[in-house]
């Protein structure tokens, strides 16, 4: 019963959210210039959406956002495996990454401009490294937390090093790498986009910062929308994936 609860408690909080800020808006007689009103974001919504230029921007972003997250995906796995399977390696390099991990990425952005340009090979490589930590993270936790006693079984099997990842270690590690991966989508997204915001000449990011240079406050709240829409679907097809992937797992039972 409370899985299905979400179906009508997550529209009507947001209808309640909705109300609480047209009323707001209306009660303080607010002006649209700070905070518009709901029916003008939509209206600008709609209009931003009426216009074939905003869709190569939303393409932009998308392309960046899902190129740096595959680059994450792919090294993270393959890093975070390595790191769960030799303890001196992980030793070793754990201070490294601790503080790559905790150097602000945003700082980054002007030397990635220098590097790669004003294109879109920054904003793909400012999305993969934000995204990579916790897709790497995830996948070393996975595969170290395989319990002594299935390795063991393995061993008794005279079982390879490859046939122990391929069928115990890597299926055990599924559930954290995916977890993982749906923060790395939330997390590339927001490279992508702060990339274009910051050093950019194309993309929602871009939009963003056009309109407010304009003072389209009604405009810019619409690309916001746009964004934060882009986001959610991106989040849903990776939380569907890893119910896909893993749905013996307890948190694709339980959700």
């Amino acid at each position: 019963m409370s899985r299905h609860t979400s179906w009508f408690a997550t529209p009507l909080l947001l209808a309640v959210l909705v109300l609480v800020w047209d009323g707001y808006v209306r009660l303080f007689d607010v002006s649209p210039f700070i905070l518009p009103s709901p029916l003008d974001v939509w209206d600008a919504t709609v209009g931003l959406l009426s216009v074939p230029r905003t869709y190569q921007h939303i393409w932009v972003t998308l392309f960046e956002t899902l190129a740096g997250f595959l680059i994450a995906v792919i090294i993270g796995l393959g890093l975070g495996a390595a790191l769960g399977k030799v303890p001196w390696l992980e030793r070793t390099l754990n201070p490294l990454i601790v503080g790559l991990q905790v150097m602000p990425k945003v700082a980054l952005i002007p030397l990635f401009i220098v590097w790669f340009g004003f294109g879109m090979t920054s904003k793909v490589v400012l999305a993969a490294v934000i995204a990579f930590f916790p897709i790497m993270t995830n996948t070393i936790l996975g595969i170290k937390s395989v319990e002594r006693g299935h390795r063991d079984v393995m061993q008794s099997l005279n079982a390879s090093a490859w046939a122990t990842f391929r069928d115990v270690e890597l299926p055990n590690a599924l559930p954290y790498f995916l977890t993982g991966m749906e923060i790395g989508i939330v997390l590339a997204t927001i490279g992508a986009i702060v990339g274009e915001y910051l050093g950019g000449n194309q993309g929602l990011g871009y939009m963003a910062v056009a309109t407010l240079n304009a003072f389209d406050v009604k405009a810019m709240f619409g690309v916001i929308m746009l964004l934060t829409t882009l986001g959610l679907i991106l989040y849903f097809l990776v939380v569907l994936l890893r119910r896909y992937v893993t749905p013996w797992h307890e948190s694709s039972i339980t959700h």
